[in-house]
């Protein structure tokens, strides 16, 4: 099946289940893994259709880096979905709808995209860094890892 078509499919099981999307993630053209918005079902605000996707294609492939995968989503991805598409090393993204069509279904990221370009003193919400004991030792934590000979980066 078109991979496109698919995941418009899934975004049409998705809008019975709470979230009009639907994603696909192919490798050599072939599906590997494949979601629709799982949010209200599962009350997880991280259940988007192409991080439920991007999470069963790992699964399939046993690895966390997708490098030579594409996504097919049926809308173009908000900002924490296109966080995890570069985290999973996604090669290519095809969507159909763009966001000012999911702003106009009532799915406006707009205020996240604005948010992202504030310093943290201007945002919304309050990034507040932890005291210096506490900075002290996740610095010893990350400083472990870097000395790590045998660890697996992403």
């Amino acid at each position: 099946m078109n991979p496109m078509h698919r995941a418009i499919d899934l975004s049409q099981t998705g809008l019975l289940h709470g979230g009009p999307f639907g994603a696909v993630v192919t490798r050599n053209g072939e599906i590997i893994g494949e979601g629709f918005n799982l949010v209200v079902p599962h009350r997880d605000p991280t259940a988007h259709a192409g991080i439920v996707a991007i999470r069963n294609a790992c699964r399939v492939l046993r690895t966390h880096n997708l490098t030579g995968c594409e996504l097919h989503t049926s809308c173009e991805p908000c900002p924490m979905c296109w966080g995890a598409i570069y985290w999973a090393r996604i090669s290519k993204v095809y969507y159909a709808a763009n966001r000012d069509d999911a702003a106009n279904a009532g799915f406006d990221d707009s205020a996240f995209y604005r948010q992202l370009t504030l310093s943290l003193p201007e945002r919304n919400i309050e990034f507040v860094q932890a005291l210096e004991p506490e900075r002290v030792a996740a610095r010893a934590i990350l400083d472990a890892w870097k000395a790590l000979p045998e660890k697996r980066s992403y």
